[in-house]
This record gives C-alpha cells, sequence and structure tokens, in this order.
C-alpha cells in the first residue's frame, strides 16, 4: 500500500517534491492533503464469491488509504460506500459519517459477501438511493460534483448497459476499474468519457494500485504539503504552490534551520557618524535610515543610539524606551553634533559602555554608518568587538573607506559590508539589513554590528552597492 500512497500524490500533485516529502516523513498522514473542490464521491465494491479473502482485504485497505488523502468534512467531501453481491448492500450514506476516521472505521468493518455478481444492480442502487438528498447528496443546484468508483472482477450476471447510461444520465462522473478477467466491453458501458480517463483494467488485485490513476486533477486540485506527514515546522507550516515552508508566531523570528523559532530578542545598538563631512540634510537622511531599521525589528528587541564625531554621545541606551515607537521618536530628536570623526572611540565606547548590561543569551548587534576616513585607528576595537560576539555589518556611504569597513565587517563580507555612492540610496541597504534580521537567530552570536561613519575611496566590486 505504500506504493499507492506514494504514486497517488505524485499524481494528484505532478511534482517530484512530494515524493521527496514523503521519503523524508514517512507515509504518516494526520491531516487531509487533497485541497480540492467538494465532492459526493462514493466506492462500489464488488464483494462476490469470486474475491478472494485475501483479495478483499486489499480492496478495504486500499479504500481506507484513498480516503486518507480526501478532504473528508459535511461541507467538503463527502463518502459513501456499497458493495455488492447477489444483491447490494450498503455499507454506509453520504450523510452518515463526516470525518476520515469514522469513515476508515467503517470500511474496517466490512464484511465479504461471497454470492453472485449484481453490477446493474448496483449501479441502480447507486443512482436511485446513494446520490438521493436523502441519503446525503447533495442538490445538483450547489454544483457539487457526483463521483463513483466501481471496482469489479468478473462479468456480470445482469444487464448493466441500460443502467449505466442511466447513472451517467443522471450527472453521476464513473470511473470503472476491472481485476482480472473482466470483459473490457462491461467496463466500457459503465465507465464514463473518455475512457482513457475513467476505465482501467489490472490483473489481479496485487496491482490494484493502478486505481491511483482514477484521481484526475478535477478530484484533487492542489495538495497541502503540510499534511504530508511530520513537518517539524515549530510553530506554523505555511503549504506553498510545490512544497511548504515553517512561519513563526508574531514575536519570533525562524532560525536558520529554517523550522524552529526563537524569541528574536536583540540587543540593537546604532551608532551614527555625526561629523561635519555628513552636513545637516544627510545627517536627517541617516536618522530616516535607523528609523526604518528600528520598524522592522521584533518587539522584543531593545535599542540604543550613539552618535559620534570627534566625541562620543550616547543619545539613548539599551531599554531606555519601552517600545519601539519610543526609539523611533527619540531618533528623530538626535541633533546633529558636526564636527570630527573618531570612529575608533565610537567603537570603543560601544564594547566597553553600550553593551554592559545586555541580556544573557540574546545577541549583540549593532548599526554603524560612515562617510570616510577615521581620526583614530579602528582595528583594535573591531576585533574586540568581533571577538566578544559582535557581529558586524559595515556600511560605507559616498567616499567611505573600504579598508576601514573591511576591518569592521564581520565574515562574510558579502553578508556585513555594503556601500552606497550617496545618502539617498541608504534606504535599500536598509531593505537588505532588515532581511538580515529577520535571519538573524536569539543567540549572542547571531546577529551583529553595524558602523555608519563619513569620509574615503571607491569601493572594489565584491561589495554589495547600491545606487
Amino acid at each position: 500500500m505504500r506504493t499507492v500512497l506514494l504514486s497517488l500524490v505524485f499524481l494528484l500533485c505532478g511534482s517530484s517534491a512530494v515524493w521527496c516529502l514523503i521519503q523524508r516523513h514517512g507515509c504518516s498522514f494526520p491531516g487531509s492533503p487533497c485541497k480540492g473542490k467538494a465532492l459526493d464521491f462514493i466506492f462500489v465494491i464488488d464483494s462476490s464469491r469470486s474475491v478472494r479473502p485475501h483479495d478483499y482485504e486489499k480492496v478495504k485497505l486500499f479504500i481506507r488509504d484513498m480516503v486518507q488523502f480526501l478532504d473528508v468534512g459535511e461541507n467538503r467531501t463527502r463518502v459513501g460506500l456499497l458493495q455488492y453481491g447477489s444483491l447490494v448492500q450498503n455499507e454506509f450514506f453520504l450523510n452518515a459519517f463526516y470525518s476520515k476516521e469514522a469513515v476508515q472505521e467503517a470500511v474496517g468493518q466490512m464484511e465479504h459477501l461471497a454470492s453472485g455478481t449484481m453490477t446493474g444492480l448496483a449501479l441502480q442502487f447507486l443512482r436511485e438511493e446513494a446520490f438521493s438528498a436523502a441519503h446525503g447528496a447533495r442538490s445538483v443546484e450547489l454544483g457539487v460534483p457526483r463521483v463513483a468508483m466501481v471496482v469489479t472482477d468478473g462479468r456480470p450476471q445482469d444487464s448493466v448497459e441500460e443502467e449505466a447510461e442511466l447513472t451517467r444520465q443522471a450527472g453521476i462522473e464513473v470511473f470503472a476499474v476491472g481485476v482480472g478477467r473482466v470483459d473490457m466491453a462491461t467496463l466500457r458501458a459503465i465507465g464514463s468519457e473518455p475512457h482513457s480517463e475513467h476505465v482501467f483494467l489490472v490483473a489481479n488485485f496485487s496491482q490494484i494500485d493502478t486505481l491511483i490513476a482514477l484521481f484526475n486533477s478535477t478530484l484533487c486540485t492542489e495538495i497541502d504539503f503540510c499534511d504530508l506527514g511530520d513537518h517539524g515546522c515549530e510553530h506554523d507550516c505555511v503549504s506553498t504552490p510545490d512544497s511548504y515552508m515553517c512561519r513563526c508566531k508574531e514575536g519570533f523570528i525562524l532560525r536558520t534551520d529554517a523550522k524552529s523559532c526563537s524569541s528574536g530578542a536583540m540587543d540593537l545598538m546604532f551608532v551614527i557618524d555625526g561629523s561635519r563631512s555628513v552636513g545637516v540634510d544627510n545627517f536627517e537622511l541617516v536618522k530616516q535610515f535607523v528609523i526604518s531599521l528600528v520598524g522592522a525589528i521584533p518587539r522584543s528587541t531593545r535599542a540604543g543610539l550613539l552618535q559620534f564625531s570627534t566625541t562620543v554621545q550616547s543619545e539613548f541606551t539599551l531599554g531606555q524606551h519601552s517600545s519601539l515607537s519610543e526609539v523611533q521618536r527619540a531618533v528623530a530628536a538626535t541633533r546633529y553634533m558636526g564636527r570630527g570623526s573618531r570612529t575608533g572611540s565610537a567603537l570603543q565606547h560601544l564594547v566597553q559602555h553600550s553593551f554592559h548590561q545586555s541580556r544573557i543569551g540574546v545577541s549583540r548587534t549593532a548599526v554603524f554608518l560612515t562617510d570616510g576616513r577615521s581620526q583614530d585607528d579602528v582595528s583594535k576595537w573591531a576585533s574586540l568587538a568581533k571577538s566578544t560576539g559582535i557581529r558586524i555589518y559595515a556600511v560605507g556611504v559616498a567616499k567611505a573607506l573600504e579598508e576601514e569597513l573591511r576591518i569592521m565587517a564581520s565574515p562574510p563580507e558579502e553578508k556585513h559590508l555594503y556601500y552606497a555612492q550617496d545618502f539617498q540610496h541608504m534606504e535599500q541597504i536598509a531593505e537588505k539589513l532588515k532581511s538580515q534580521f529577520e535571519s538573524c537567530e536569539g543567540t549572542r552570536a547571531a546577529c551583529a554590528l553595524l558602523h555608519l561613519d563619513s569620509r574615503s575611496q571607491k569601493p572594489s566590486a565584491h561589495w554589495v552597492k547600491v545606487g
């Protein structure tokens, strides 16, 4: 039966991704992976004496496995089942069960009739009783398709042509499956057109997996990959057209394993250049850059702000403001210093003071912007910053010195070193950094330091360059 399940999902989705997912997770299907239109679906099973007991059990198992894929429910797919021998025996009507578990339990309780083969009588019962409104069939006006699967292994002992024609005229789509020495003319009389999609013959019940072909795209328009076994998502699983993805609840971020979630907490310091080379107008753009980034970080993040020039000025410390909106207002109120540029001193203050009260187990991150050469050494304190678990994203603007940015940026450079030709293009860098923050894990080593300053030379081609 495992082959049946694998093939069925592959057929319904038309994607090799399904096979990979099942191979990875096994064949435990807790939900309803088949998400198609609502159906009224009835199995019509030959229970004559020619069907041997062990083959009869194979049919029951196959039905239960297929039901597992259907989106069973009162307002979704309703399932009925009848079996026939010399007489027709209804096992359950369409309005008997509205959960797949109840349907599967009822299938398991079926008993072999072991009598004749009155296929025509079964079709009459299907049309007049099983698909009646009294027994749960929904009205034609609702547009719910009526579908039947007839499985037989021998020649009928009554006429089927007239009953089959009346059944099709009643708007019932019929799949006819023959097992063994079944007359193909009889199968064609039973099945709907086109026969290539509705009529099938297999050599024996061991090949019953051919029944998977009965489900074409009209029966299952999409598949919910989240229901194909254990997806492993810690919070929520989101099905996509050809796979699935994990999503974290509000206030959490997805870890790099793409399955587990962290609190998303960061202790985040913004370090902005307030030297005279930046200028008053561009300093306002720097503040908007910071405000934009603050709007994208998790609520659990604590943010602080340093401005440096000839001296270093703490605008506000980590945790000083209780909400991100307060942080944004404080950034907007920051006044431009407009003097020299001592980047090394800013790094020293960051390491020695800014993270002094950082939270245990929470990533330490700084955003540092520069537009030129520092008037003091940056290498010592940049190295100490990174060695203590601070990851550095270095952003240069205009005449920023590449050598200094390289010293500050954490590896790999392609993720931590950014350059904009002018201050008007910084928002593009902000968008890239937002995605970096979203992918950071909630550990000290996960996120980083970004430094923004103001002075020096043309960047080399491997920089992440905008503008």
